[in-house]
């Protein structure tokens, strides 16, 4: 119960955050990061969830600590690289807790990018607001767990789903390109959940099943994947709700 309110707390630092937009890694060239376009990636310090299998602990439990980049040093290189890259995925952390991100991605657009953004949907009216200013082209939502299990998923109990459910709800709607994605643990993750996951996001554009993988940089140690064997199992059971279903990091 202790570990619970402690990181109730973090939440709602994080979600009323006062202090700036800060740049903690760059990715100069990635093929991975953005569907069919060469580009950059940008990770943005900070997060309102503590997902136990995230892999990047760094970036969400200690920012501050973390090589800061200026925002300056970061449009000069992307000022650099036009007519080379294609795009800049903005990943995190989670971008939309700042209030900056709106003008730093219309900095981005002005260069002539495309821009993909990566978020866990806990902002819905920022989703919106970056959509309707035609500030971005691509949203990859991280879908956690099912609902009954979302808190488990993301390290805070009694999570309220209002926000999360709006911003599915919103890319179902189909206002732009977008993608629904969940990372698959073992303790995490069981036939019943990925059953719940496919009737919530129902005739969903695309989900993709990413294979759990320690990077080293986990905030709790010690969980395991699922076996290529059950993911594709878990492809299977997902195809009567989502017609696009793929594996990530999987051989």
């Amino acid at each position: 119960m202790c570990f619970y309110i402690y990181y109730a707390i973090l939440i709602l630092s994080y979600t009323e955050r006062s202090d700036n937009m800060q740049i903690n890694g760059l990715n100069k060239t990635t093929l991975l990061d953005y569907p069919k376009h060469l580009a950059a990636t940008i990770f943005i310090g900070g997060c309102n969830f503590r997902c136990p299998f995230c892999h990047n602990a760094s970036l969400v439990l200690d920012s501050k600590s973390q090589p800061n980049i200026p925002i300056d040093e970061v449009l000069s290189f992307l000022q650099k690289r036009r007519g080379i890259l294609e795009g800049v995925c903005i990943t995190g952390g989670e971008p939309t807790l700042y209030k900056e991100l709106p003008d730093f991605i219309h900095k981005i657009k002005s260069l002539g990018y495309r821009v993909k953004l990566d978020t866990n949907g806990s902002n819905p009216t920022m989703l919106k607001d970056l959509v309707d200013k035609h500030l971005i082209d691509y949203v990859a939502m991280d879908i956690k767990n099912s609902k009954k299990h979302y808190p488990m998923s993301i390290g805070i109990s009694n999570y309220t789903m209002e926000n999360i459910e709006k911003s599915v709800s919103y890319l179902l709607s189909e206002p732009i390109d977008y993608e629904f994605r969940t990372t698959i643990v073992e303790e995490h993750h069981s036939e019943e959940d990925i059953i719940s996951i496919g009737q919530w996001i129902k005739g969903a554009r695309a989900y993709y099943l990413q294979a759990y993988v320690d990077s080293g940089d986990i905030i709790t140690p010690g969980l395991h994947g699922h076996s290529k064997d059950t993911l594709l199992h878990y492809v299977q059971l997902l195809t009567p709700y989502v017609s696009n279903v793929s594996l990530r990091g999987i051989n």
